[in-house]
């Protein structure tokens, strides 16, 4: 059985936290396993017992131990316990001369006997007692083994990272195909309101109309029995004796006369008596897509949940931004790990471009532009290379990088920027007022840039207003 298992791959048998082979792996509900005192560390380090690979939580703090995976282990080991202690066996011994090592030779880098001393293929050769070369070589190794052990804590460290990041994709993955379905469901559910409502405005229409013609064929339908009557009792009238034919024939006329509907000379002289085919039809997908665009917006900037710091909540839709408790997220090289910022979801090279941002009353926050390259990583992060307006709450309006004290208090800041000619301006667009304007030569692609910190009062970029023009 031992010999079975130490041809298994020994990653799987290796604790994802410390890459070593498993030392009393436990098993937790969401069936990974890990060192016992790798998880303990993990959970202290934490403050909660999330799995360190897909971060579920776990219901109890002392889990189960992997028995099997244990037994595994320990086989693997005692079958490289083995397998080692035949590969190497030291030699102790110099062979030539069956005397023990005594000293080694610096010369040729050799441990040697006494006898291998005095002979002349080591004559005026410099020696150390075995003990002491030992020692300055396990020294010099000693330096070379920390700076392997840091490379192994690093690819640990890297590896555990790796692990997280691809717990976190799935993760996006599954959101954002709900997000999907969802905005598609409302669309289809839009389509599907429509649709029903236009078919019940085809069937009341095609209802009135019917009962606009069955009151037609209901008085025709009278008329022709009455004009019946009257052409029978005419007729009749008409083969009686002639005495008697002449002595009626006065109130006969009459009544033949006064019984005599209006006949309709064309029976397509019902105006609008058919369904108006062209209202229901016409443009039909033009007029349901123009009314889709009330209920839809378009925001001219979309933050991207990849840049923004872990303490930084962005709405479903990624239009607004607000401050929150810290959650664990992949420290991947786009995100902001120091300040509370985040940015735009594609850069800004050429063009003009404008958007609106409501800040309300938050308490602290900056809206503006910064470049690809500015670093997002720590401290090192440029405020001097973001052009921005914002707010403390100090009460100070100010712009950046250079400051410069505004007036009013803001609840709208308006950006536009032009790259052609260089041109930053911000205004307020409420009263429509000029705040600020920089000029600068951009070499290089532009995000939009938000700051928030401290409240829960939302910056919220605003969608742009839908128009349709035809040609």
């Amino acid at each position: 059985m031992a010999c079975r298992h130490a041809f298994l791959p020994e990653e799987d048998l290796s604790c994802p936290v410390c890459c070593d082979i498993f030392r009393h792996p436990v098993l937790l509900p969401c069936s990974h396993s890990i060192c016992k005192i790798c998880l303990l560390q993990f959970w202290k380090q934490k403050g909660s017992r999330e799995c360190p690979i897909c971060r579920q939580v776990s219901a109890t703090d002392q889990p189960p131990c992997n028995l099997a995976l244990k037994n595994l282990c320990e086989s693997f080991l005692q079958n490289r316990s083995q397998t080692a202690s035949f590969s190497r066996l030291p030699e102790v011994h110099c062979i030539p001369h069956n005397e023990p090592f005594k000293l080694f030779c610096l010369d040729d880098e050799q441990a040697v006997c006494l006898v291998c001393q005095a002979s002349r293929k080591h004559s005026e050769h410099t020696f150390l007692p075995i003990d002491e070369a030992a020692q300055d070589y396990k020294g010099q190794l000693q330096t070379s083994l920390k700076l392997l052990q840091e490379k192994l804590r690093v690819h640990n460290q890297l590896k555990l990272t790796y692990h997280q990041t691809s717990s976190h994709i799935k993760i996006q993955a599954q959101d954002t195909e709900r997000q999907i379905r969802r905005e598609f469901e409302e669309l289809q559910q839009f389509l599907r309101d429509e649709q029903a409502a236009r078919i019940t405005a085809l069937k009341a229409e095609e209802r009135q109309k019917s009962r606009v013609m069955r009151e037609k064929i209901e008085k025709i339908n009278k008329d022709i029995g009455t004009l019946s009557d009257t052409v029978r009792a005419t007729e009749k009238e008409m083969r009686t004796e002639h005495a008697l034919f002449l002595q009626n024939f006065k109130a006969t006329m009459e009544r033949a006369q006064y019984t005599l509907p209006d006949i309709p000379q064309q029976p397509d002289c019902v105006s609008g008596c058919l369904i108006n085919v062209a209202e229901n039809l016409g443009n039909l997908k033009f007029r349901v897509w123009e009314k889709m665009k009330d209920k839809v917006q378009y925001t001219s900037v979309i933050l991207d949940p990849n840049s923004a710091h872990p303490r930084l909540i962005l709405s479903r839709d990624l239009t607004s931004i607000s401050f929150g408790d810290a959650k664990q997220l992949p420290d991947n090289a786009e995100r902001f790990d120091y300040w509370e910022c985040v940015v735009g979801s594609g850069g800004l090279d050429s063009g003009c471009h404008c958007w609106d941002v409501e800040v309300g009353d938050s308490k602290g926050w900056d809206v503006g532009v910064t470049p690809e390259s500015n670093q997002r990583k720590g401290i090192s992060f440029s405020w001097e290379r973001v052009w921005r307006v914002g707010f403390r709450e100090t009460g100070m309006h100010y712009s950046g990088p250079h400051l410069h004290k505004l007036q009013q208090r803001l609840q709208r800041v308006r950006v536009h920027l032009n790259m052609a000619t260089g041109q930053l301006a911000f205004w307020d667009p409420i009263s429509d007022t000029h705040l600020h304007t920089f000029t600068h030569t951009f070499t290089e692609s532009l995000f939009p840039f938000f700051y928030s910190n401290l409240s829960n009062a939302p910056q919220r970029i605003l969608p742009g207003k839908i128009s349709v023009f035809l040609e």
